[in-house]
């Protein structure tokens, strides 16, 4: 907490309770011995800041509603007074227990009513767990203005397409000279190098400091056909003073440098050279520095292209048009051109280097493309990294391709794939340059914010100005009497984040109940008794049907069919009187049914009673 003081230096401890540091550099105290065994080995240090400040200060609050505890769902907030800012609104791609489920938004709960003081949403680049929440949320927020670079905008723009809805408010903004005035909000922006061209961090000057949001980023000097990171504007950014930096944690848990897309090139050019079929090459379509790059090495080596895949066209027209890749004229091919030239002439460029079921490269393995197979001689390129919990559809589908005749090449075997977020070296770096009073790791699971903030500790940080906070968790910021002077605290208040789950067109309408019995039927499957039974008696009519899906093959278990059948007889027989109840019926059903399954096969299927009334 913040404490109000008429002296802005603390008081020392009593003599008992001074605080000393342990051997070995961090900061152990060691409370209430005796002073004679204690000896402070420097000036005293507070556990919390105890900055005063005057009553009624206006405090400025950060709340990160998605991206701090998973990669993906990225959005974060920040208010001062009846100005919100929001930087990004991305999608998370659903986990291996959410069955059915397309993706997750953030949970905007707590911005509706206050969505008149939404001033600007800021995107910082194109990937969907940055942009793919757009669509769902900002009509519910009274249709912001959204800035972001050309690029972006114009991926958000043909996303948006597909919903049929009112147009966005997208203003372009060039992130080298702009700034924006977002109510009390002075926002600018900086170069940054990503896995898609036109990325960019955020600084949002406020009356009590100055924010810095880096967005996904690495340190790359050298990209393919894209701008380098501006080292010299961030060091110039922390010059002037940081309050807070929230800093892309996605690559902290990997040590040194990431490596250039430059560097990549000379392995993805042995394959062509060696390649005497047929180059597949499975990618991110988002990935337009890696198109690009692959498209150039096509006409190195007198390839034509063929493009496949609705996203990677999409992708690929946009970035053309916009002159971000370069093509020469009769390099990308279609369909019938593809089929009168020779395999060594050819190269084709999809997606589905996650093994994703119905992506371009899944197709091409399975033979369930149009026209496209596996077959002898192909060199069959997974140019992206594997995402946690895809390793064993991967395998699969490398298994899959060998079987046809083709080899694999992979990131395992060669330098075929460059990662998109900076490693810890690269993140101390730009730590070292902005120099903040305050940390906060974000995009990433809790044990990568961890580490981020390890590596903030080991570089000098107090580690009470390091805050790990969860999604939602409120973080807030404000001036002291001495106005050159901040203090931070992360507070225990939170605001809503659960799960906004996206299933075809529902959106929010699978809660957790929903998704139990999805789990529950794809473990054990279900079991269905239909009875019929008079209105007024319960009395049954006619024979109990029974459905079995995904428990029992009915014909193969006739006997604990008929036992079940028998002991629906009995439920309904004890369960008819002058005040018949069908709720009270189904739930003896459910019950009974449920018991005897169980005691039978030690499996327990949804049990779903079904009573119909004549």
């Amino acid at each position: 907490m913040i404490q109000k003081r008429k002296n802005p230096t603390p008081p020392k401890p009593p003599a008992n309770k001074r605080r000393r540091r342990k051997p070995g550099g961090r900061k152990n105290y060691q409370h209430n011995k005796p002073a004679e065994q204690t000896k402070p080995a420097g000036p005293t240090k507070p556990a919390v800041p105890q900055i005063p400040t005057f009553p009624g200060a206006p405090k400025l609050k950060i709340m990160v509603m998605g991206g701090l505890e998973e990669v993906g769902r990225n959005m974060t907030v920040l208010e001062y007074e009846d100005d919100i800012i929001i930087i990004d609104m991305g999608l998370q791609f659903p986990e291996e227990n959410m069955p059915g489920i397309d993706y997750i938004i953030p949970d905007i709960t707590s911005l509706i009513p206050k969505s008149k003081n939404i001033r600007g949403v800021i995107i910082t680049h194109g990937h969907y767990d940055h942009i793919g929440a757009i669509s769902h949320l900002c009509p519910k927020l009274g249709n912001p203005p959204i800035y972001t670079a050309p690029l972006t905008a114009e991926l958000v723009k043909r996303r948006h397409e597909e919903y049929k809805i009112a147009p966005l408010n997208i203003h372009k903004i060039n992130p080298d000279t702009e700034k924006l005035q977002l109510g009390k909000f002075n926002v600018e922006f900086f170069r940054v190098t990503h896995s898609i061209p036109d990325s960019f961090g955020v600084v949002a000057n406020t009356p009590v400091g100055s924010v810095v949001h880096t967005g996904d980023f690495k340190i790359d000097f050298n990209p393919v056909n894209d701008k380098p990171i501006d080292l010299t504007r961030i060091a110039q950014i922390g010059a002037r003073g940081v309050l807070a930096l929230l800093s892309d944690s996605t690559d902290a848990p990997h040590s040194g440098y990431q490596l250039s897309e430059t560097e990549i090139t000379g392995d993805l050019e042995k394959i062509f050279l060696q390649s005497e079929g047929r180059i597949i090459v499975g990618t991110f379509a988002s990935m337009i520095n890696r198109m690009q790059q692959l498209i150039e090495l096509a006409e190195k080596y007198d390839r034509k292209v063929l493009v496949e895949g609705r996203s990677m066209n999409t992708n690929l027209e946009i970035a053309q048009n916009l002159g971000i890749i370069k093509t020469k004229k009769g390099t990308i091919i279609e369909e019938k051109e593809f089929k009168r030239l020779p395999d060594n002439k050819l190269m084709v460029m999809g997606t589905g280097a996650q093994g994703e079921e119905n992506a371009v490269l899944m197709r091409i393995a399975n033979a369930d493309h149009k026209f496209l197979k596996i077959k002898e001689g192909d060199s069959v390129v997974f140019s992206s990294s594997v995402i946690p919990g895809n390793e064993r559809t991967i395998q699969s589908l490398k298994d899959t391709i060998y079987r046809g005749g083709g080899k694999v090449f992979h990131y395992q075997n060669m330098d075929i794939h460059a990662g998109g977020h900076a490693k810890a070296e690269d993140l101390r770096l730009i730590i070292k340059l902005l120099n903040p009073k305050y940390f906060v790791p974000i995009e990433g699971n809790h044990f990568m914010l961890r580490i981020h903030g390890e590596i903030a500790e080991h570089l000098g940080m107090p580690k009470e100005n390091i805050f790990i906070a969860s999604n939602g968790q409120i973080m807030e910021f404000m001036k002291g009497k001495n106005q050159n002077e901040t203090s931070g605290r992360l507070t225990t208040e939170k605001v809503p984040t659960e799960y906004v789950m996206v299933d075809g067109l529902g959106v929010g309408d699978v809660s957790s109940i929903v998704l139990r019995d999805r789990r529950m039927m794809a473990d054990d499957g279900m079991f269905v008794v239909i009875v019929t039974v008079k209105r007024k008696t319960g009395e049954l009519v006619g024979s109990p049907d029974i459905i079995s899906r995904g428990f029992v093959h009915m014909k193969e278990s006739k006997q604990l069919i008929n036992d079940s059948r028998d002991l629906v007889r009995k439920t309904v027989g004890k369960a008819k009187n002058k005040n018949f109840d069908p709720m009270f019926l189904k739930n003896k059903l459910r019950d009974h049914v449920g018991e005897l399954l169980w005691k039978k096969t030690k499996r327990r299927p949804m049990v779903l009673p079904v009573v119909i009334e004549v």
